[in-house]
């Protein structure tokens, strides 16, 4: 009878962990590759939560009215912001900050590894300088992590 208890309480707290809830952030990265090192270069991690409830309306054949959300109100004003070098100087590419922005990246990973989330997803993009009257170009990255909510 003892073990049968046993066994069933093991099975009751297994079935909690499976049902849990999961959490999600995302950590922005944004790196200049803007000639002459002019841009700026940042780690975005906001400390609010948005619904995007409130700003998403459904477009119908019959109901096509234009989203009416104040843009205002998306915007976040509680979020972190973590300095980052650009990738260029004046002489051109500097490849000593990007490994120095390749340790600051890593400091923040394993901070959010410490505080339990987990890295689950990392997707970049580039939108680079395409010539010589361009002069603009970032490369982001966006961090997903994941954890289980407390």
């Amino acid at each position: 009878m003892k073990k049968l208890l046993i066994i069933l309480s093991i099975s009751l707290f297994s079935f909690f962990e499976t049902n849990a809830q999961v959490e999600y952030k995302v950590i922005t990265s944004v790196e200049s590759i803007v000639p002459n090192g002019l841009g700026r270069s940042r780690i975005i991690s906001a400390n609010e939560d948005k619904n995007y409830k409130e700003y998403t309306s459904t477009q119908t054949e019959e109901d096509n009215s234009r989203n009416k959300a104040d843009r205002s109100d998306i915007r976040v004003k509680d979020f972190d912001e973590t300095k980052l070098l650009n990738f260029y100087n004046i002489a051109g590419i500097r490849f000593q900050n990007i490994a120095a922005n390749d340790a600051v990246i890593t400091s923040k990973i394993n901070t959010m590894v410490e505080e339990g989330w987990d890295l689950a997803f990392v997707t970049s993009a580039v939108e680079s300088d395409s010539g010589k009257d361009d002069g603009q170009g970032i490369f982001i990255t966006r961090y997903i992590f994941k954890r289980i909510k407390k």
